[in-house]
């Protein structure tokens, strides 16, 4: 136990990059979290990994919360038991590799070391809750809570109930992330890839036809996102921009509806990302960033992250 008094306690299963980051984003908001890894040096490397995150944060001023980063990281402990990780913990967050079997036995693996209060939540981008709560014991107490890498500056969190969920475990996920300062949505009623990934699949699918098609290049569609579409969509959904791009959203409907209908009607059908199409995009892409410079060009990324991330902080302080 570290010498702030914490709020209660955090397990997370899993030190990558998820792991990590859902353990500095609950440490920011005064929660004791103890990370556990199959793998004892994992364990050792994600708390370095985590403590010089934090000097850069600090240093940044992009450090969430309003305690230090000493105090922030005395807040988190590595722990190569998964009994230990989770015992007295009011939540625990799973964030193992992507693999339904892993995360079934996981999740029975910990069932009998929790409270019958103990939220028991998964970072599952894809698999469906109920693939791998099916047969546990406590499966009214599972939940998903998937967050938008990487979390500490993209803060949507998708909440995704199993039938079987209690609505009070919906509930109290939401007020949790919340508190922690995430955008949790929660999601109603099941679909493949629940929403974030739909939106962006599609996505994915129409730039590929569009470079495969000759229509304009790899690196020209990726400006189209940034320069324009993902400018707005920074601060407001395409539903909001539509609504507010007329007078009102009806009126938007009534302009541009057939447009949009004539447009999307030629989209085709879902591409496959094989054979010379795959080749060619794979050549711009590999052109524009070597896969040497991959790394450099991440940090980049994070670096601009952080900063709009920072900007929106300060602007919602003056709204």
């Amino acid at each position: 136990m570290s010498e702030i008094e914490s709020k209660g306690k955090i397990g997370i299963i899993g030190s990558g990059l998820i792991g990590k980051s859902w353990a500095m984003i609950f440490a920011s908001a005064g929660y004791e979290v103890v990370i556990y890894d199959i793998i004892s040096s994992q364990v050792k490397d994600a708390l370095t990994s985590i403590k010089d995150q934090l000097a850069d944060f600090s240093k940044s001023g992009m450090l969430r919360g309003s305690l230090t980063q000493e105090e922030q990281f005395s807040l988190i402990t590595g722990c190569n038991s998964l009994e230990e990780t989770v015992k007295d913990a009011f939540y625990v967050q799973e964030c193992v590799p992507e693999k339904c079997e892993l995360k079934a036995q996981v999740f029975k693996d910990i069932e009998p070391f929790v409270r019958d209060d103990t939220i028991l939540a998964s970072s599952t981008s894809c698999t469906q809750p109920a693939d791998f709560t099916r047969d546990l014991k406590r499966r009214s107490q599972c939940i998903i809570a998937h967050p938008t890498n990487p979390p500490y500056y993209a803060l949507l969190v998708e909440v995704i109930p199993s039938e079987w969920t209690k609505p009070e475990v919906v509930e109290r996920t939401k007020n949790l992330l919340e508190e922690i300062g995430q955008v949790p949505v929660c999601i109603k009623k099941m679909v493949p890839g629940f929403v974030s990934n739909r939106l962006q699949y599609a996505i994915i699918c129409e730039c590929w036809r569009l470079v495969t098609d000759g229509v304009i290049s790899a690196e020209d569609i990726d400006k189209v996102m940034w320069a324009g579409l993902g400018t707005r969509y920074a601060f407001m959904g395409p539903l909001e921009v539509m609504h507010l791009n007329s007078e009102g959203f009806e009126n938007g409907v009534e302009r541009y509806g057939s447009s949009i209908e004539r447009v999307s009607s030629t989209f085709g059908p879902i591409p496959s990302f094989s054979g010379e199409g795959l080749k060619e995009v794979v050549n711009q892409m590999n052109e524009r960033v070597p896969l040497d410079q991959l790394e450099e060009r991440r940090k980049w990324r994070d670096r601009r992250l952080a900063a709009l991330a920072k900007l929106k902080q300060e602007l919602s302080k003056v709204e």
